[in-house]
C-alpha cells in the first residue's frame, strides 16, 4: 500500500483498497510517539469529502484528547490494541459515564458506538491505545464542539491537572474491578 503523508498527524492510504499490516501500524505508532499531540492516523477513505471516513488511531498513554462534541454524526470504536475509558460528561464537566474499552478476548468491550450528542472523550489506560474509527463524512472543522471547562491541550501543568483529576473521577464511577466491562453510571 502506498501511503500519503497529509501532515505530522494524519496519512492516507492510497489506491483502490487499503489494508493495514503490523509493519505499517509500528510505523504509525513510532509516528505518533514522535508528535507533539501524541498521536496519528491511517485514513482508509480517500478524502475530507467522503461520506464515510474509516481510519486506524494510534495513541500514546499521554494522549489528551480534549472533550468535544460532534455535531449531526455519531463514531464507533473498535479496539486492536491496549486499554482506554470512553467518558461521557454533562454540560457543566461532570461525568456521566465511563466504559473500559479492551481488545477482544480481555473480558471489556472491544467495540463502542456513540450515537447521541455529547461532550465526551478517551482516556488512555495504556501504553498504546489503537482502534478503528468510523464516522459519517464529510469532515466539517465546524462539526465538532470542543468543552469550554477542559483545557485546550496538547500538553502542560493544566493538562496534567485535569488529566489527573478526570482518572479519579472514572476510577471512583468504575470502582475496584477494572476488567468488568459494565457500563456505569448515566447508561447503566
Amino acid at each position: 500500500m502506498r501511503i500519503r503523508v497529509q501532515s505530522d498527524e494524519v496519512w492516507y492510504g492510497e489506491g483502490p483498497s487499503v489494508s493495514v499490516t503490523a509493519q505499517e501500524l509500528e510505523a504509525l505508532k513510532a509516528q505518533a510517539a514522535r508528535n507533539p499531540r501524541r498521536r496519528a492516523r491511517l485514513c482508509a477513505h480517500a478524502t475530507l469529502e467522503d461520506a464515510v471516513h474509516e481510519m486506524v488511531v494510534v495513541h500514546t498513554r499521554e494522549t489528551y484528547v480534549r472533550p468535544h462534541m460532534h455535531l449531526g454524526r455519531g463514531e464507533s470504536f473498535h479496539v486492536i490494541e491496549g486499554v482506554a475509558d470512553a467518558v461521557g460528561f454533562d454540560e457543566d464537566g461532570r461525568v456521566t459515564w465511563a466504559l473500559r474499552l479492551g481488545v477482544a478476548g480481555s473480558g471489556l468491550p472491544f467495540f463502542h458506538r456513540a450515537g447521541e450528542p455529547g461532550f465526551h472523550t478517551v482516556l488512555v489506560r495504556s501504553a498504546w491505545f489503537v482502534f478503528h474509527e468510523t464516522t459519517r463524512g464529510p469532515f466539517r472543522p465546524e462539526g465538532s464542539v470542543f468543552a469550554p471547562w477542559a483545557p485546550e491541550g496538547p500538553a502542560g501543568e493544566e493538562v496534567q491537572a485535569y488529566l489527573a483529576g478526570l482518572e479519579r473521577a472514572v476510577d471512583q464511577l468504575l470502582g475496584d474491578v477494572p476488567t468488568c466491562g459494565a457500563v456505569h453510571g448515566a447508561r447503566a
